[in-house]
């Protein structure tokens, strides 16, 4: 589904990642973790084009998109889900759900298996998103990359700062559309015990570098949880 090759970026003269390579196979959750700081969340804004890979090569469903526009790679099937969210705060729930089909033909309503994973956001629809809580916002912001039928679903920390009812809600969401193998997955954890339970494969990240992957039933007996402490 997602090919990543030798993907190297710098800030500066500081650099950032470093010869990154990486897969992301079809209907399979692959749990990228690592500490701060470590790069995480700029390979993610890289593989969506919100950054400029500095050299590599990343291939979506066999075509290079190293150098494609951000709403190309939304148009190809990526959504994205942001770090802190990013929701419209000011637009309605349902507005911003719409935002999310932007790339999908003109008279595409909202796929109803949103509100089936997320019941809160139907019974919102005329509220404002900055009215939201913050885990009702993580939900919403789901649902409005969902809403453009993705191919590829990522998902940069969607537990942080979430009370733990909302993250199991969360949790139950993403293993349910694991479960239909229409989409591949990748999910950027700090949350070790979320990422095991849901990771088919595990990529470790340090320093802007992969230094181990595996099978996410192997995880505790590789040693991950370790290597996320501080």
């Amino acid at each position: 589904m997602l090919s990543v090759a030798n993907l190297n970026q710098y800030y500066g003269g500081s650099h950032i990642l470093r010869n990154l390579a990486f897969e992301v196979p079809a209907g399979k959750v692959t749990a990228l973790l690592g500490r701060n700081g470590v790069g995480k969340s700029t390979l993610l804004r890289c593989l969506m084009g919100l950054v400029p890979a500095r050299d590599g090569k990343v291939v979506f469903e066999g075509q290079e998109i190293t150098a494609a526009p951000p709403y190309a790679r939304v148009r190809a099937g990526i959504g994205y889900v942001p770090q802190g969210r990013e929701i419209f705060p000011r637009l309605t729930v349902e507005e911003n759900l719409e935002m999310g089909l932007a790339s999908r033909p003109r008279g595409t309503g909202i796929p109803p298996r949103i509100y089936d994973m997320f019941p809160v956001l139907r019974q919102m629809l005329r509220r404002r998103g900055g009215d939201l809580s913050g885990g009702q916002q993580q939900q919403l912001a789901i649902g409005r990359a969902l809403a453009m039928g993705p191919r590829l679903l990522i998902l940069d920390e969607p537990t942080e700062g979430i009370q733990p009812s909302i993250i199991k809600d969360i949790e139950r969401a993403i293993r349910a559309l694991a479960a239909t193998g229409e989409m591949a997955i990748l999910l950027v954890e700090q949350y070790y015990d979320f990422a095991r339970s849901l990771a088919d494969h595990y990529l470790v990240m340090e320093r802007g570098e992969i230094v181990a992957r595996g099978s996410g039933a192997d995880m505790e007996r590789d040693g991950v949880r370790a290597r996320l402490a501080v």
